[in-house]
């Protein structure tokens, strides 16, 4: 056939240590039908500072590979939560082989079609928290890029039509394809009048969705006659594909017919008629079977006169249990983003009859569904069985129900087709299930009761169990508890949603408490981090005393907004917040700042030399609320100002130095028991926040910078300037003078100067 190859790739991502879902870096593909081979590039590199990053550690990256859903991935080994369903997916690590770039290749040979979802991520740190812009940071960059080769003009079979084929000695293989609609219990492939050297050296494959491979269900034709494959519960509305392979060295030319026969479930004991209008053109609803067995949207095919004849019969033996029954719909409820009740027509209370199961199907849209969680509650009603032991079982598949032909049966799974199973009895009444990120499509629910005998399970007589059915999609576990936060993230127009974890809980659901703080140690950081602002209550009661009231009004403000930011910022249940968080922290920040600065202005005493200094506070305030509102985490935009006040401190006291011809401060004493210690403390301080600080370590090291940010400021607030030396006024020379005496009031501006009177002229 004729193979044409496309191409796709992702703009290059940064990538994080993993921490949770929401640390991580998904990425979204689709791959067309017809696919035979996917070959996946990935591409890593390093960066540091816009140049190749050369001097950067090797750090190993994880990538996961899944088809139809993002991947449920579990690095950190943690536990899952209760009634949790966990899907597989393929894992890759990739390693370095050149000093700052990697390649790793992963190949899939006739992939599934549709979506693909790639997560990639880093292994996991010790949390340590960086200042922003302190130095150029290692950055691992991670590129996918998606090739495909896929076949185009695959021969299509119709069912109950015979296709000749002759394989010429160089060709080895035939492949086709055959669209099974709904309700359709059965597939039935088989090879007639196979004439080749040494009978029919021939192998027979079919496969669901993709081209078959090397372990899809195979039939060897020269063992078999006559050479037929059949495939039960075959997967609705989905394409299956038949490969004829050719054994290896056989010569000649080996020809054969090929036909399909696809049995309705509603009508087990007859096949599919070919040529019979479908139920959508009489308007019969599709959830409750054919009418009368007829073929569902099957239309008759083009003929050709070289390969394709007129219908054969074909005998169809009739298998008991084969037998569909009327699916029941549910009605889509969407309430918001990943927040969507599925609704059963005269539900949610269900009956499950003794004789027939019952069905139902949940529908998830395309894309739009799979970033959430599927859940799925079955509550029994012990009242309605009669006092008989009745266990009622649910099996949930994908994309075909299961009705087993075995009433005895209790397994959801057969070798082509996995569920999941659920069970209710009068002891354990109450059954849930949760799917993260589950494949869309249609979902089918199949309930059905048995009675619990000493010989096991057997069908009940005169028992009609009642059940209250549940199904709704949810974005995350339990809305992550209270120790996590569900978030909603974004890769390009996809959506999905993920938890993030706190005050040590782990976990997809945040449940996993193996590292979880306690509540002592939870109540022990909140103190610490809340009352080792109290530190700055002697600063605060220097500059009152040395008369800095403004210096002191800022002390107090940096006092009481760390304080109540520090007991709302905590992870666990010890929180208080009386505003906003955002607000809370803003104002931190900006106290924080606002001391430095207008201790800063303090001690190069610029009244003498400047008459406004009050407008450099006012200019201080000014470009640190810019600067905080342009980034809060940012070195510079937060250094900045700070340099700047030091800068105007080193020229006021250089100034004095100079006019005074003696080093200022004068005293020796100034800078040992005071400017020396204070700028210290003042170093040990940034020099924790900026190097030694992690989140492990985070509330005695950031309450041990509380205490020697608040200490440095006691030490380095000037004293009270003393009063002025100098000789008062000269005494008047006698001459005529006066003096105006105005009104206070037209002072503070209560009056009209115009009508301002004199009070008294002095004369001399």
């Amino acid at each position: 056939g004729l193979f044409v190859t496309d191409y796709f790739t992702r703009t290059p991502r940064k990538l994080s240590p993993f921490r949770s879902f929401a640390s991580i870096e998904l990425f979204h593909f689709h791959i067309p039908e017809d696919t035979v081979i996917a070959v996946w590039n990935l591409i890593t590199f390093k960066e540091q500072g816009g140049t190749f990053g050369d001097q950067c550690p090797d750090r190993s990256i994880t990538v996961y590979f899944r088809s139809g859903a993002p991947s449920v991935i579990n690095p950190l080994h943690t536990h899952f939560p209760r009634d949790t369903a966990v899907p597989g997916s393929f894992a890759l690590t990739l390693t370095w082989t050149l000093p700052n770039r990697t390649t790793g290749v992963f190949n899939v040979t006739s992939p599934l079609p549709g979506d693909w979802f790639l997560a990639a991520h880093l292994p996991k740190d010790e949390g340590k928290i960086s200042v922003k812009g302190l130095y150029e940071e290692c950055q691992y960059l991670f590129q996918p890029q998606l090739i495909v080769q896929r076949l185009v003009n695959i021969a299509v079979l119709y069912p109950g039509h015979v296709t000749e084929q002759s394989m010429a000695p160089h060709n080895r293989s035939c492949l086709y394809k055959v669209f099974v609609p709904s309700y359709t219990s059965r597939v039935l492939v088989e090879v007639l009048r196979c004439r080749g050297a040494g009978g029919c050296p021939l192998w027979l494959r079919v496969r669901a969705k993709a081209p078959p491979l090397h372990n899809s269900t195979t039939l060897d034709c020269r063992e078999h006659t006559p050479c037929q494959l059949a495939q039960d519960l075959p997967f609705w509305q989905h394409w299956y594909y038949v490969l004829v392979e050719k054994h290896p060295g056989v010569p000649g030319t080996v020809s054969f017919q090929v036909t399909v026969q696809l049995t309705d479930c509603s009508r087990p004991s007859l096949a599919r008629p070919p040529f019979l209008p479908s139920s959508a053109s009489m308007n019969m609803p599709h959830s409750f079977g054919s009418a009368g067995g007829l073929a569902l949207g099957d239309s008759p095919p083009p003929t050709s006169p070289n390969d394709t004849k007129h219908p054969v019969p074909i005998p169809v033996t009739s298998h008991t249990g084969e037998r569909c029954w009327p699916v029941r719909p549910t009605l889509r409820n969407e309430l918001d983003t990943f927040s969507v009740h599925f609704y059963i027509f005269f539900g949610p209370n269900v009956s499950v009859p003794p004789d027939r199961p019952a069905v139902f199907v949940i529908n998830l849209l395309p894309v739009l569904d799979s970033g959430g969680v599927l859940n799925l509650e079955l509550r029994l009603n012990v009242s309605s069985l009669c006092g008989e032991n009745v266990t009622v079982f649910g099996c949930l598949n994908h994309e075909v129900p299961l009705t087993s032909s075995d009433n005895t049966s209790v397994t959801c799974e057969t070798e082509s087709l996995a569920g999941f199973l659920l069970s209710v009895n009068a002891t354990a009444s109450l059954s849930r299930l949760r799917i993260p990120y589950p494949q869309t499509g249609s979902w089918y629910l199949s309930l059905r009761s048995l009675c619990a005998t000493e010989h096991g399970f057997e069908p009940c007589t005169n028992v009609t169990a009642e059940v209250y059915l549940r199904a709704y999609l949810s974005p995350c576990i339990n809305d992550c508890g209270i120790y996590g936060q569900c978030k909603l993230l974004r890769t390009n127009n996809y959506l999905y949603a993920a938890c993030e974890c706190k005050a040590g809980w782990n976990g997809w659901g945040c449940t996993d408490n193996a590292e979880a703080f306690s509540y002592g140690f939870q109540l022990l950081s909140t103190l610490l981090l809340c009352l080792s602002n109290v530190m700055f209550v002697p600063p605060v009661a220097i500059a009152v005393r040395s008369h800095y009231l403004l210096e002191a009004a800022v002390y107090i403000f940096t006092m009481f907004f760390s304080t109540f930011y520090h007991a709302c910022d905590q992870p666990g249940i010890v929180v208080f917040c009386i505003m906003e968080y955002d607000v809370l922290q803003f104002c931190d920040f900006l106290g924080s700042l606002m001391s430095v600065w207008v201790t800063v202005i303090a001690m190069a005493r610029l009244q003498p030399i400047v008459k406004q200094a009050s407008v450099l506070y006012l200019l201080g305030a000014m470009l640190l609320s810019m600067a905080l509102q342009m980034d809060r985490h940012g070195l510079w935009n937060l250094l900045g100002p700070s340099l700047f006040a030091l800068g105007i401190m080193a020229v006021a006291w250089t100034a004095r130095t100079i006019r005074r011809r003696h080093c200022y401060p004068p005293t020796w004493k100034r800078w040992a028991f005071y400017l020396c210690p204070g700028a210290l403390i003042a170093a040990a301080a940034v020099l924790l926040y900026a190097f030694v600080e992690t989140e492990e370590n985070y509330f005695y090291i950031h309450s041990i910078w509380h205490l020697l940010i608040a200490g440095s400021v006691g030490f380095l607030l000037p004293p009270r300037a003393k009063p002025s030396r100098r000789l008062g006024p000269l005494p008047r020379r006698k001459g005529c003078g006066y003096q105006l005496c105005v009104n206070e009031q037209e002072e503070l501006g209560l009056v009209d100067p115009a009508v301002a009177s004199i009070n008294s002229i002095c004369t001399s």
